[in-house]
């Protein structure tokens, strides 16, 4: 296996007793890019991402992250990464420093660089202003920013992010957008994400792989998967046509849960 792409996926499987969830995958994503990994509800997104953030074991596969191979050296992998969950995770009932200081503990971040490291990850983030706050008066926007700023403070090589904008307003979404274009281009991150929006993939990703219950299913850039339909494509015509299922499949419900945790978090 080559060690040269920032995330190197080789035949990588994952079962649930009869169930497979991922199904032999291949996958090499270069450093410094932001790659979109798309599919239906159920199509193996998030078990992927999971797998390659080393909480979930594979059932058969190998991959490296960073350099390094999940399974024989997992807590290298956890060091080199990033990781933001689908639904909301900071702690309302801390304030945005809190938060970060929380994750820059746990990052074993060095005592010393603690503070430069959290204000730097705040003013990078567009949240001085809001540190001392509790994070459960935060919007939906400043949250997911703030969990950016978590995932970044011990600056990983790659950053997994499932879903960074569901459920936000078209304001907030675009602001995130924003801010993960800074973390690949000014810092350079490899970023891999997930997502069902297609204009967010169009707009930000550089490749994108769609995944057809557990399959690979095609891979490219937007650019050129969409001219291999028709001249006239879009991102969702793509999507439609190798993920199997309707481009809305599932969002409704997707934005009603991610809106009931964001009430519980308040």
């Amino acid at each position: 296996m080559t060690s040269g792409s920032a995330i190197d996926v080789r035949k990588l499987t994952l079962k649930y007793g009869s169930l497979t969830a991922v199904d032999c995958i291949d996958l090499q994503v270069p450093y410094g890019v932001i790659f979109g990994l798309l599919g239906a509800n159920g199509a193996g997104k998030s078990s992927t991402i999971k797998m390659l953030a080393t909480l979930l074991k594979p059932t058969s596969g190998s991959a490296r992250v960073a350099g390094f191979d999940i399974i024989s050296a997992p807590d290298e992998v956890r060091r080199h990464i990033g990781y933001v969950p689908q639904m909301l995770s900071a702690d309302g009932a801390l304030t945005g420093y809190e938060n970060l200081l929380l994750s820059a503990r746990l990052y074993a971040v060095p005592r010393v660089e603690r503070n430069a490291r959290i204000e730097a990850a705040l003013k990078f983030m567009g949240l001085t202003d809001a540190a001392t706050r509790l994070v459960k008066t935060y919007s939906g926007g400043m949250v997911r920013r703030l969990e950016l700023a978590q995932a970044m403070i011990h600056k990983p090589v790659v950053l997994f992010l499932d879903e960074p904008t569901i459920g936000l307003d078209p304001v907030a979404r675009h602001a995130v957008w924003r801010h993960l274009k800074g973390l690949n281009l000014e810092l350079g991150m490899t970023i891999l994400m997930t997502t069902h929006d297609m204009e967010e993939a169009d707009h930000l990703c550089s490749d994108v792989a769609i995944l057809q219950a557990g399959i690979l299913a095609v891979q490219g850039t937007p650019a050129e998967l969409k001219a291999s339909i028709s001249p006239e494509a879009t991102l969702d015509d793509v999507f439609a046509q190798f993920s199997g299922t309707a481009i809305d499949s599932g969002r409704l419900k997707d934005t009603s849960d991610a809106r009931r945790i964001a009430r519980r978090l308040a």
